[in-house]
């Protein structure tokens, strides 16, 4: 295979390829946004086991943990026991430019860092609400998103946020270590009831995707060693959109569309990085925590639900 280019010892190839083809980028294109964006995503990804989304020339796209076995040996990984599969996975720690540009060479497009670091990635340094509108109207999703921030001013917190890259919102909350990832959890469940509450008739937090009711989505269940889109990272999607810091004011003059891997970095000129923006880490209050162990778990709740309709269904046929 041609060499096309060569940046920080790594190997370029095929750059004028298509991403996919509602992309409406290249490969080149992927590279050159991540490479001017290193300075800006690498501290979101660095010392956090790394999930990415490929998509190779012929194949559907699809998620990557374990890296391949042609990974270079300077590619930093770490070992961890993955339950489901009953084996070990070597994921990837994305922590330097090179690296990024070797994934970028692999068409890696998604960059789907864990809450916690490597050391530790049950103990999330942040806690995480998801916000997913049931369609295309992103005034909705920013309706629900000053739910949260309202939320989290009324429990004494603060949180930073930015577009998914799809069609949603992700707040991101740091907070300090006094907390076990169980009462992480709790607190982010209590944070998404408080939302819903403040507004019931445009924001939900029911997991069931037909029990929402055309609401938003306010989605608790970014926890433990959940991933989450980094910021800045591209998304495979039409046109290629990027996850992209916003401030809190600024919500209700965008769309997620307004940044691509075309436009963005066109937008980042002058801001502060999503790391510099960010609150400091805060602790959680014992009370939010005592009020989220309330709250069973979605997932959980979800299924037994789920069972028990089926159970209705088979009865009543």
């Amino acid at each position: 295979m041609a060499v096309s280019e060569q940046r920080a010892g790594v190997d370029l190839t095929n750059l004028d390829e298509p991403l996919s083809p509602e992309a409406g980028a290249t490969k080149r294109d992927l590279v050159d946004y991540l490479d001017a964006v290193a300075d800006r995503l690498l501290p979101a990804l660095a010392g956090r086991p790394l999930t990415v989304l490929r998509v190779l020339r012929g194949q559907k796209p699809f998620m990557q943990k374990n890296v391949p076995k042609y990974t270079p040996d300077w590619v930093r990984t770490v070992p961890m026991w993955a339950e489901a599969s009953k084996r070990e996975v070597h994921y990837a720690l994305c922590d330097d430019r090179r690296t990024l540009l070797w994934l970028a060479n692999q068409r890696a497009v998604e960059y789907h860092p864990t809450l916690g670091l490597a050391g530790d990635v049950y103990r999330p340094t942040h806690l995480v609400l998801d916000l997913d509108p049931p369609d295309e109207d992103f005034s909705k999703v920013v309706a629900v998103a000053h739910l949260v921030r309202q939320a989290l001013a009324d429990n004494g917190l603060s949180g930073a946020p930015k577009t998914s890259g799809a069609k949603g919102i992700h707040v991101f909350v740091p907070i300090d270590e006094s907390a076990p990832v169980d009462d992480v959890a709790a607190a982010t469940r209590a944070l998404a009831a408080r939302a819903e509450a403040l507004d019931p008739s445009i924001a939900t937090t029911a997991f069931i995707v037909a029990d929402r009711g055309g609401k938003v989505f306010v989605d608790s269940t970014r926890a433990g060693g959940a991933t989450v889109a980094a910021a800045y990272s591209p998304r495979l999607r039409a046109g290629t959109p990027v996850s992209f810091p916003l401030d809190w004011d600024e919500l209700e003059d965008i769309t997620p569309a307004d940044f691509t891997v075309h436009t963005a970095l066109e937008a980042l000129v002058g801001r502060p990085s999503w790391t510099e923006s960010m609150p400091d880490p805060q602790r959680l209050a014992p009370e939010l925590i005592e009020f989220g162990r309330t709250i069973p778990v979605a997932r959980v709740a979800a299924m037994h639900e789920g069972k028990r309709r089926a159970r209705t269904r088979r009865q009543s046929s």
